[in-house]
């Protein structure tokens, strides 16, 4: 099987020649520049650069070598832009390695060594990198004081958010005039050099536009007490989703395997909300996503959202969701033995290959490889699983961690 028919296998619930693996194809499933830098030192690849293609995350996009190297099946259309040196400019790691930032990102250092990045003005904060620190954070959310009274300004406000201010490629293209040309170009492209499958990322959150507009306490209470203006943002999206997926469609709809949306919709207790809001809210609008992705590609429909949502999950692939990562089994009732056993028949679990946070990042090889054996077997019985850490692998994990980890996979996969 080529990369592109094991990853399609997976999907469709058939038995691929082995299982599938995913490095870095969203950005929920990649790797912390921290944690490339150290894993391309260790492994000699000193040469390779570390690019950082996700600047709020603070993810590298690793080389084609290092893809080959851990037998990487699925690429991010994304990464078919900046292919330039001159598309990158130099900047330094929290742990003092070099890398490199897409030339339009500029971060202002402060005086106590943190980074700040502002509006166009110059004055007003929209995120806030501290010192050492591996990621940024939001600071600015233009409705957590109420909601407008007509959303004329809507585009503009969303363009603040460091989510759609600072986004990875291929959407920091996304202003160019000819970005639609250029992105079915350069996926065509893709789809002649490489066998591995292609994805593209395309946002369209509800509940998190939601929480980085009105901010996440704000917009908590508002699903319990003010429906009215909820689903009058939702729907003000929504109208803005679809017309991104028409784009989206028309572009690469026949050339990507995968389309990928995001929206954390739980925690590590339980969903954000109970089942019965997200069916009143939010079923209907993420079905209206999915049926447009149906009726106007072939691609696939996957869903990142992190933490417990095994009682939203009915409902999710009823609304049309196929995939879902990143599989927080560490979450509440999202085990693995359950999970597979409840709804394995009717979607794919890209993730939840083994535990980021007390076991990757632990001084235990044997822990490391007894967990990903243990859940290769678990999640890859009659397809339906492509491996993937839960979530992206963070700075703290040590090269050799990563190294035993792709080691498990190839010892499962060469059974």
């Amino acid at each position: 099987m080529t990369s592109r028919e094991r990853v399609l296998a997976a999907i469709s619930h058939k038995q691929p020649d082995r299982v599938p693996v995913d490095l870095s194809a969203t950005p929920s499933s990649g790797i912390s520049a921290i944690a490339y830098s150290n894993l391309v030192h260790h492994i000699g690849k000193d040469n390779l650069p570390v690019l950082i293609y996700d600047v709020v995350q603070q993810l590298a996009q690793p080389d084609d070598t290092i893809l080959d190297m851990f037998d990487v099946d699925v690429i991010d259309i994304g990464r078919a832009f900046n292919e330039n040196l001159f598309d990158w400019k130099p900047t330094t790691l929290a742990n003092g390695n070099p890398a490199y930032y897409p030339v339009w990102f500029n971060p202002v250092k402060q005086y106590d060594g943190s980074y700040h990045t502002y509006d166009d003005d110059g004055e007003r904060v929209l995120s806030k990198m501290p010192v050492n620190g591996t990621f940024f954070d939001q600071t600015y959310f233009p409705y957590a004081d109420g909601y407008p009274q007509d959303y004329s300004g809507l585009d503009e406000e969303m363009g603040r958010i460091m989510w759609a201010r600072h986004a990875h490629s291929p959407w920091d293209h996304s202003r160019e005039d000819d970005f639609w040309e250029k992105l079915r170009q350069k996926a065509l492209f893709l789809r002649k050099t490489t066998d591995k499958a292609l994805i593209i990322v395309c946002g369209c959150n509800l509940f998190e536009w939601g929480t980085f507009l009105r901010r996440m306490d704000n917009f908590l209470m508002d699903l319990m007490c003010d429906n009215y203006n909820v689903e009058k943002l939702l729907d003000e999206l929504l109208k803005r989703h679809v017309a991104t997926l028409e784009k989206v469609c028309n572009a690469v709809g026949d050339v990507a395997d995968i389309i990928r949306f995001g929206d954390d919709l739980g925690m590590t207790t339980g969903p954000f909300m109970s089942p019965e809001i997200y069916k009143q809210i939010f079923k209907s609008r993420h079905k209206i996503l999915c049926d447009y992705v149906k009726s106007h590609s072939t691609m696939h429909t996957f869903i990142h959202s992190c933490g417990s949502i095994s009682l939203l999950m009915p409902d999710l692939i009823d609304a049309g969701i196929e995939i879902f990562n990143p599989v927080q089994t560490n979450a509440y009732r999202m085990e693995p033995e359950f999970l597979k056993r409840e709804f394995g028949k009717d979607c794919t679990f890209w993730g939840g290959g083994i535990e980021n946070v007390g076991t990757l990042n632990a001084n235990d090889q044997k822990k490391i490889r007894d967990q990903v054996l243990k859940r290769m077997e678990i999640f890859s019985k009659g397809g339906g699983f492509v491996f993937n850490t839960v979530h992206n692998i963070l700075s703290d994990v040590p090269p050799q961690n990563v190294i035993t980890m792709y080691n498990a996979i190839k010892e499962f996969n060469n059974r």
